[in-house]
């Protein structure tokens, strides 16, 4: 009896590898768990380090907005990652961005289709970003257009995935982008679900949100895990 439930167990085991193995079939790690290579920091001075599996970034005062961005660029895609965010530091990750290396002009179409331009200046990050919110809002998984358009899926009557979100806790994200559509889930409940072909094509990138000088914000943490991508044909 004794042998048979060990055999049973171990049966089981190799089940569970298989089924994982299945799930996480065609992702690739972005980050290998030890360092920050394929990574670079643009915008602020936030500081990013490793600890132990995370990527930890912890805000710092009088610094704009800062990006840990990866160097390749992802057009069509599966994300996902887990991350966990101290209530009082807004956060997000960015997905089909750019930064300029000179200020630039570019044409945008507001809410209602009428085109404008907007100058972003030379360094400045900016593309569309899955909100991290843990503020009463909760607007986690909601999409935010940086430094361009704001808002252009919040989760205002999603209120689902507002419930999704849980505090001090770690939380999952998956994020498919294709084509023009742009879809996020948060701990398996859908939130946003967006249709725009602004661009197609930039970094993933790992926002720590300016703090200005609040001693109450200065020196919180985000953190981010078991992060990987699928490029999709």
């Amino acid at each position: 009896m004794k042998h048979h439930l060990t055999f049973s167990a171990i049966c089981i085991a190799l089940l569970c590898n298989v089924t994982s193995y299945a799930g996480d079939k065609g992702f690739t790690p972005l980050f290998d768990g030890k360092t920050l290579d394929g990574w670079v920091q643009q915008g602020g001075k936030a500081k990013y380090e490793i600890v132990g599996d995370t990527i930890v970034g912890t805000s710092v005062p009088k610094t704009s907005n800062s990006f840990l961005c990866t160097k390749k660029k992802y057009g069509d895609f599966e994300l996902e990652v887990d991350f966990k965010v101290d209530p009082l530091l807004n956060s997000g990750i960015q997905i089909r961005s750019n930064v300029f290396d000179e200020d630039k002009v570019i044409k945008i179409k507001d809410a209602k289709g009428k085109e404008t331009k907007k100058k972003i200046p030379a360094g400045r990050v900016h593309g569309y970003q899955v909100e991290i919110d843990p503020s009463k809002r909760a607007w986690s998984g909601g999409i935010y257009d940086e430094a361009r358009r704001g808002w252009l899926n919040n989760l205002a009557d999603n209120k689902a995935a507002q419930k999704a979100f849980k505090q001090n806790e770690w939380n999952h994200y998956r994020i498919v982008c294709k084509g023009d559509s742009i879809k996020t889930w948060i701990n398996g409940v859908p939130a946003a679900d967006l249709k725009d072909g602004l661009t197609p094509e930039g970094f993933i990138a790992l926002q720590v949100h300016g703090v200005g000088n609040d001693p109450k914000k200065i020196g919180k943490q985000v953190s981010w895990r078991n992060i990987k991508i699928k490029e999709l044909k």
